[in-house]
């Protein structure tokens, strides 16, 4: 098969079009086209005046015509043979072999796929996961969102899911790994929408990631798997400075612990599993503090964002009288003279801010987005870094960046009434230094509910001044975020961990713990759903390999 990419479609084509397109190109007639795939697609909105749509494709010709394609001078600058995709594979089922199954904690997307690989290569794992499964999950985080209880086992950090089901579902990512593609493959068949095999800008949307999430686990399941809900890890057992069982008990606090006798534990805990990491510390396991970023959440209306990304074009509808163009987004970062950096994170079109606490008496706010995006707003987090530095200095024990979280999250709790509503303010006003008494033409999105506020109240003074100045730098790029009526929300800061569980390069074991597989977002090794699972995956390799030698 043949390549042929930069096929350009004017706003409002159809993609019917496409092989009339390639045949123009490459001087063929339509009927030689066998068969044709899209493996790419973006937008190209440089020139406002110009926006399109760029494509690549797959092709199938008769195979003297390929030939002649390739040699052919005139040509072959257009085509090019269709690369072999680089992809992990499958091991082989029934591989595996345990004298005790191994056992995978947490069931966000890094302990999940950890779980899928071990499971489809016969490994019969064990998954436990501290919340409660996706479908009762969403239940009890809108009754959070509608003024009900928090549960601190079960939230938007812990559950089925991890903290991707309540995002946007993006599975854009900056690795180079050869597993990427390959955890693509799973969700597209897990029921996540095909398309994310070649938009460059894929995303599930939280409402459909759900669904594929509850997929995954009844593969897991079919194969051989066991995953316990309500479930959580409360210590480990040595014997011999290794790994041999783990003491699991129920994340309500009923019913005695129990001892599961195991040799390989995978901890896929997420970021916010501050109870863990504290008795892991206590335990001496080999950590470190590690810089991470904290901010705010900034809130525009979708359609403003639209026309400044798009111009008129934002307008035009598609061949069934939808927009024709994907709710606009944004990335951009900026650096200060004093070395901070102030840059936008995890930007959610047509999304809400939602309410992402798992502590009681702290207020923490995050972004999400159905896979329609067809919400009225649009935000994104505009984060400062920080590091060791700021909260301890280069000892910093390894869960001072924990601490610094809390205290700014519990301070956000105290200034916005202590009910888990979210101080909120307009741009205009907190580049004045005033807090806010009303809002204009954007009016917040957040449950369960938001108080006009100084953000400066719960901020910590250097990451509120980073903010100010870094504002205006980015509005010169956008201007959109230099409106008076824009929000900006507080505080943002699970963005990443903060903190770092050390392992062994060479077979991904803890430093000083053989046995145990620090893994995923919270361990410090991943930053997104993609980069997540992927960590999962490498995890579980090399569970396997360290069975084989054994």
């Amino acid at each position: 098969m043949l390549k042929i990419a930069q096929l350009r479609l004017a706003v409002g084509q159809p993609e019917s079009l496409l092989p009339e397109l390639v045949a123009q190109k490459l001087h063929i007639k339509p009927e030689q086209l066998l068969k044709w795939q899209i493996v790419h697609k973006s937008v190209d909105a440089r020139q406002k005046t110009d926006v399109h749509f760029v494509y690549a494709l797959a092709l199938q010709l008769p195979p003297k015509l390929e030939r002649s394609l390739l040699t052919n001078p005139r040509r072959r600058n257009l085509v090019q043979p269709l690369p072999p995709a680089a992809e992990a594979e499958w091991p082989e089922p029934g591989q595996a072999c345990f004298a005790n199954p191994p056992v995978v904690v947490g069931a966000g997307p890094a302990g999940l796929f950890a779980a899928l690989w071990l499971a489809r290569a016969g490994a019969c794992p064990l998954l436990v996961e501290r919340g409660a499964p996706v479908e009762q999950r969403v239940a009890q985080v809108q009754a959070f969102w509608q003024g009900g209880p928090l549960l601190p086992h079960s939230n938007v950090q812990f559950g089925e899911g991890g903290a991707g089901a309540f995002s946007d579902g993006k599975l854009t990512t900056n690795t180079k790994d050869r597993r990427n593609r390959l955890v693509l493959q799973v969700l597209a068949a897990a029921g996540a929408p095909p398309e994310i095999l070649y938009l460059a800008k894929p995303h599930i949307g939280t409402d459909i990631l759900r669904q594929v999430v509850a997929n995954i686990r009844r593969e897991i399941i079919a194969l051989g798997g066991q995953v316990r809900f309500g479930c959580q890890l409360v210590g480990l057992r040595r014997e011999s400075g290794r790994i041999k069982a783990v003491e699991l008990a129920a994340a309500a606090g009923e019913g005695p612990n129990q001892l599961v006798p195991t040799e390989n534990v995978i901890l896929a805990v997420g970021h916010s599993a501050r109870d863990t990491f504290a008795w892991l510390a206590a335990e001496k396991l080999a950590m470190q503090a590690k810089p991470f970023a904290v901010g705010v959440r900034a809130e525009h209306r979708q359609a403003d964002l639209n026309r400044v990304q798009y111009g008129d074009f934002a307008a035009v509808l598609d061949e069934f009288g939808q927009p024709a163009l994907p709710p606009a987004d944004y990335k951009l970062a900026v650096h200060l003279s004093g070395g901070r950096t102030v840059y936008s994170f995890c930007m959610c079109p047509g999304g809400q801010v939602v309410s992402a606490a798992s502590e009681a008496g702290g207020v923490v706010t995050n972004g999400m987005s159905l896979h329609a995006r067809a919400g009225q707003n649009c935000n994104a987090a505009l984060l400062v870094n920080v590091g060791p530095a700021d909260f301890g200095g280069c000892e910093a024990a390894p869960l001072a960046g924990v601490e610094f979280q809390r205290q700014i999250e519990q301070a956000a709790f105290q200034l916005a009434g202590a009910a888990y509503q979210a101080p909120c303010q307009t741009v205009a006003d907190f580049l004045a230094g005033r807090a806010s008494r009303v809002f204009g033409r954007v009016q917040p999105s957040y449950l369960p509910g938001v108080r006009p506020a100084d953000l400066a109240g719960c901020l910590p003074p250097f990451v509120a001044e980073a903010l100010r100045q870094g504002l205006p730098l980015l509005a010169a790029r956008l201007p959109l975020l230099a409106e008076p009526d824009g929000l900006l929300t507080a505080p943002e800061t699970r963005s990443s961990s903060p903190v770092r569980l050390l392992r062994n390069p060479e077979d991904g074991q803890s430093l000083n713990l053989p046995g145990l597989y620090p893994c995923g977002e919270g361990a410090g090794y991943a930053g997104g759903i993609v980069s997540a699972a992927v960590d999962g995956i490498r995890q579980a390799e090399n569970v396997l390999k360290q069975a084989s030698r054994r």
